[in-house]
């Protein structure tokens, strides 16, 4: 009963900074990782000291990574692997080797010995996986150039964690072994290998023929834990042990049902994680050695970038691109933890020298969410500057007459079409990469985020007559329509809607010029499949445009039976629902025709 009271007690505790901070830091632009991070601090030994068996929940929340991981290898099937071989090799590599080599010349250039300062090398090396990881997530970077770069390098870093751990015990003086612990790991990974390939497939059939399916998701689970497992016991990284098995699921039926799955325990453990590594934070020794403890952040985060920076010039990636990337990477990682405590239990570091890189790992990570936040403020404040420079330059037409936020595939065909007639337009994009070629071609664009009032301020909002709103997420939309109504009840609005769970949305604030985005291709093609069946083309026009005005008809007249609560449903759900009334009314419809010519 103590046990399970304590655990319940625990549970209250991190659920509630989670629930109390994490909301918080979102609305100051902090992001969540952040906030996690400063739950942590708050409740952890050095703060309210509500937790304090930091490392025992430290070990159970690196889970969260290990279920991450696996979700990655789902994503990435070997063909794919193997298209990614030069980053990982090259940019992933030579980020590793450089970096120790670098971090740990200045170790030993303060006084400790080679084996220790290249152990520190080692460790400081490694990024986190799991900040950033959730960052590409968090910023949609995942299919960018960003996302790939960091991809790689991330991964060769847990691969490079193998070695790493291997060489301690040669490096402490005790080779006893060494060659047998080699080759067991070895057979664990031909193992894991061989198992993946043959088993893991007739297993999950075994269990989906079961009918029982709450057992997919234990399986799921049994499998990530159970390999996990064996790659600890064996001396492995658990995490790359879950990607491998994850890469050899990439190709089966049950990919997508393994990710939804796991999913939802990844989400939880990895916020544990997060709130954990803030609970880790030295405030004791950072109170008795600021100027040491800070200096060694600062220095960690700027070599680390530094050097992802320069590699990532070298290897052609554009400006924003590798200094994002350069910001995402820069600080020390989780695998850090697991290589200074086995150094230490080896003999290569003493509790002090622990104690203080552990404190300047954590720290680090604290330094991410701002120094991305910092970046984007810088660019925002240089590009807009110049942008301004060029409206006040340009004296007879000072003001746009329409502005369009979000210049991807959707916005740019409608640009085309404003310029190609002449209409003055302002751009709002958050791609600093696009903004030049945008400027070549006469566009005037302001950096950052819609969302943001005094950005519509600057790009002329109060004096343009309409704008058109193109973004991707439909979150993003709905509050710029919100804030455009407010403080800009003159603009004309116009948006973009994906699906028409969006255009219901649009509806009910008021916003009747919209176009879904997949409808008008979809109904042109439609056309011309009944042209390709025989159907005259005046004929299959008339039939498009006749269906094209019962759907409109048919979106406002079940508009009241919808409510802003819908967002929260399955869009899946609410597709079928309004499929299935849809084609009941149209059939209804054919039926009463039919009876009349009857």
């Amino acid at each position: 009963m103590v046990v399970e009271s304590n655990f319940l007690q625990s549970s209250v505790i991190f659920l509630t900074a989670a629930v109390v901070a994490v909301p918080i830091a979102q609305r100051l632009g902090l992001g969540s990782v952040l906030g996690y991070l400063l739950a942590g601090i708050a409740i952890g030994p050095w703060g309210l000291g509500l937790i304090r068996d930091v490392e025992a929940i430290l070990h159970f929340a690196e889970f969260g990574v290990v279920l991450l991981l696996f979700l990655i290898g789902l994503e990435l099937n070997p063909k794919k692997l193997l298209q990614m071989k030069g980053p990982i090799l090259g940019l992933g590599g030579a980020q590793v080797v450089i970096t120790t080599l670098v971090l740990a010349s200045i170790a030993y250039a303060v006084g400790t010995s080679w084996q220790t300062s290249l152990v520190i090398g080692m460790g400081l090396a490694l990024s986190s996986t799991a900040i950033a990881l959730r960052v590409i997530d968090e910023q949609g970077l995942a299919g960018s150039e960003t996302g790939q770069s960091g991809f790689a390098v991330l991964l060769f870093q847990d691969i490079a964690v193998i070695p790493m751990l291997a060489v301690l015990p040669v490096l402490a003086g005790n080779t006893a072994g060494d060659w047998l612990d080699a080759l067991w790991m070895l057979a664990g990974v031909v193992g894991l290998l061989f198992g993946g390939h043959f088993l893991l497939r007739p297993l999950f059939r075994y269990v989906v023929l079961s009918g029982v399916r709450e057992l997919f998701t234990v399986a799921a689970l049994l499998l990530v834990i159970g390999i996990a497992l064996v790659m600890e016991r064996i001396g492995l990284s658990m995490a790359l042990g879950t990607f491998l098995a994850g890469v050899l699921l990439a190709e089966s039926e049950y990919r997508h049902e393994l990710e939804i799955a796991i999913e939802p325990f990844k989400g939880l453990l990895l916020g544990l994680f997060f709130i954990a590594v803030g609970m880790a934070v030295n405030l004791g020794l950072l109170a008795l050695q600021p100027v040491a403890v800070l200096s060694a952040v600062f220095a960690l985060v700027a070599v680390k970038g530094f050097i992802l920076y320069v590699l990532a010039r070298l290897a052609g990636s554009r400006d924003k691109a590798r200094s994002k990337m350069a910001a995402i990477l820069s600080q020390g990682g989780e695998f850090a933890f697991v290589i200074f405590t086995a150094a230490s239990s080896e003999g290569l570091l003493d509790e002090q020298q622990t104690a203080f890189l552990l404190v300047v790992v954590s720290l680090s990570m604290v330094t991410t969410p701002l120094l991305l936040m910092a970046q984007s403020k810088w660019y925002a404040r240089r590009l807009n500057i110049e942008t301004e420079t060029q409206l006040k330059s340009d004296v007879i037409n000072k003001q746009p007459r329409v502005i369009i936020a979000g210049f991807g595939r959707f916005g740019q065909i409608i640009g085309r079409l404003m310029y190609a007639n002449k209409i003055k337009v302002t751009v709002l994009e958050s791609d600093a990469s696009q903004i030049k070629l945008l400027r070549k071609y006469g566009y005037k664009v302001f950096y950052g985020d819609a969302t943001q009032l005094d950005l519509l301020r600057a790009a002329g909002a109060d004096k343009a007559e309409a704008m058109v709103i193109c973004t991707d997420s439909p979150d993003e939309i709905m509050k710029i329509i919100e804030l455009c109504q407010t403080h800009f009840p003159q603009l004309k609005l116009l948006a973009r809607a994906r699906s028409r769970v969006e255009a219901y949305q649009l509806l009910s604030h008021g916003v009747d010029n919209y176009s879904r985005e997949t409808f008008l291709g979809a109904l042109d093609l439609g056309r011309q499949a009944l042209v390709s069946m025989g159907m005259h083309p005046y004929q299959a026009k008339r039939a498009e445009a006749h269906f094209r005005k019962l759907d409109n008809a048919m979106l406002k007249e079940l508009l009241p039976q919808h409510n802003d609560d819908k967002q929260l449903a399955s869009r899946a759900k609410e597709a079928r629902k309004e499929l299935e009334e849809i084609f009941g009314r149209e059939l209804e419809s054919d039926r009463q025709a039919k009876n009349f010519w009857d």
